[in-house]
């Protein structure tokens, strides 16, 4: 029994056309126009492959095929929403490939004692509506309801208010229930398998990751009349914060350290910046290195607002602790490759992932798939048809291993 890659190729390629960029990635932010179109494309084929659908009150969508037995279901998937011109793999292909899975369980004639369900968690990414994994988190309990309607993304507008706007504001009583096990199938983003030869990863856990918000301000003034000495400009001194968050991570073994969004006021070409707000991103396989950069920050936080007599206010908004991964259902994966007779690597992931909140609430593990080039969140982002079968197999076999099978 496998799954062959031709009509996975074909779904992935099918999905990435709804809001597709012109050389080949796209755009799905969660809960807009294309994200709903993908949304709808999806859910047909859960039906088509005879899944029961439904939609929770976060819009995850959870396609259900019975066991022989009632109880908690292996729940397999991911997610379809996507950053801005991000790739085809980065989400959708853990949620086409589960929907492999049960096309070959159904070709097959396989009744799974326990019940298998395929998952399309919304708000993957976070970049539409910060933070990311919000769903997946606020079914896991991480998450109120309340916080989670109340979101708005740059332009005011609510999570609550565009998920209905969609048609996709589900029922609470279909949230999909703490499961028996948990697998997510995702191209690894990285290039440790490439490094290393590897078609398929088994991830052991997924490093620390916190966002913090920095609101540099200083005084908006003529760039003309006003001497350098004299000025409190926001810009240059976020600038010095930039390079100082880039310094920390050089500095911490396994660290990294990411600025990725920044906002200028007035923005003006001949006005002094007053105001500036930008992103930190910190991550550390460790929690005492993630509170080392956390700290770090802090200082580095100072030093600036003596050297320049800005204001800078730091708002640690969000915080997803290092985890690891439950040994028996990494031990499913790992049987999984050794019965293909697949070579895999084993390794931590740098990215998160909604597996990171199912560990909290059942055993979870995650497959990668080698990454041409280690990239991904661009759209060179590629997976060679080889690998992603590879990987989908995987899936498969391990998913069988949880649910067994009559």
């Amino acid at each position: 029994m496998r799954v062959e890659v031709g009509l996975l190729g074909e779904s992935v390629g099918r999905l990435a056309e709804v809001g597709a960029s012109p050389v080949g990635g796209g755009t799905r932010l969660a809960l807009g126009g294309a994200a709903r179109a993908g949304r709808d494309l999806v859910r047909g084929w859960m039906e088509a492959a005879g899944l029961r659908v439904r939609v929770d009150d976060f819009g995850n969508m959870v396609g259900r095929r019975d066991g022989a037995e009632e109880g908690p279901a292996v729940l397999l998937g991911s997610h379809c929403d996507s950053v801005r011109r991000g790739g085809r793999f980065d989400g959708a292909l853990g949620v086409l490939g589960a929907l492999e899975v049960v096309r070959a369980l159904n070709d097959h004639g396989v009744t799974t004692r326990r019940p298998l369900e395929v998952v399309n968690w919304t708000n993957e990414e976070g970049v539409r509506f910060e933070p990311a994994m919000m769903c997946s988190g606020a079914v896991s309990g991480r998450f109120a309801k309340d916080y989670v309607y109340g979101r708005t993304d740059r332009d005011g507008r609510r999570f609550a208010d565009e998920l209905r706007r969609i048609g996709y504001l589900g029922r609470e009583a279909d949230r999909p229930a703490p499961p028996a096990a948990y697998l997510e199938l995702h191209v690894e983003q990285g290039p440790v398998l490439e490094a290393a030869g590897l078609p398929v990863g088994v991830v052991e856990g997924i490093v620390g990751i916190t966002w913090l918000e920095a609101t540099v301000e200083g005084r908006a003034d003529h760039a003309g009349p006003s001497p350098m000495r004299l000025r409190r400009d926001a810009l240059a001194a976020a600038a010095r914060l930039v390079s100082g968050v880039e310094e920390l991570a050089h500095r911490l073994t396994d660290a990294v350290a990411t600025v990725g969004r920044l906002a200028v006021e007035p923005n003006v070409i001949n006005t002094i910046p007053g105001k500036v707000v930008m992103s930190v991103d910190l991550r550390h396989p460790s929690p005492e290195g993630l509170e080392t950069l956390v700290a770090g920050l802090e200082k580095l936080v100072w030093e600036v607002e003596a050297r320049t007599k800005v204001h800078i206010a730091l708002d640690r908004f969000w915080t997803s602790e290092p985890t690891s991964f439950d040994p028996g259902t990494l031990d499913a994966v790992r049987a999984a490759c050794e019965g293909l007779g697949l070579p895999f690597g084993r390794l931590w992931s740098g990215a998160g992932h909604d597996a990171k909140y199912l560990q909290d609430v059942c055993p979870s593990a995650m497959i990668f798939v080698r990454s041409a080039g280690g990239l991904s969140h661009c759209e060179e982002e590629y997976s060679t048809p080889e690998d992603v079968e590879a990987g989908a197999n995987v899936l498969l076999h391990a998913a069988v291993r949880l649910a067994g099978t009559v």
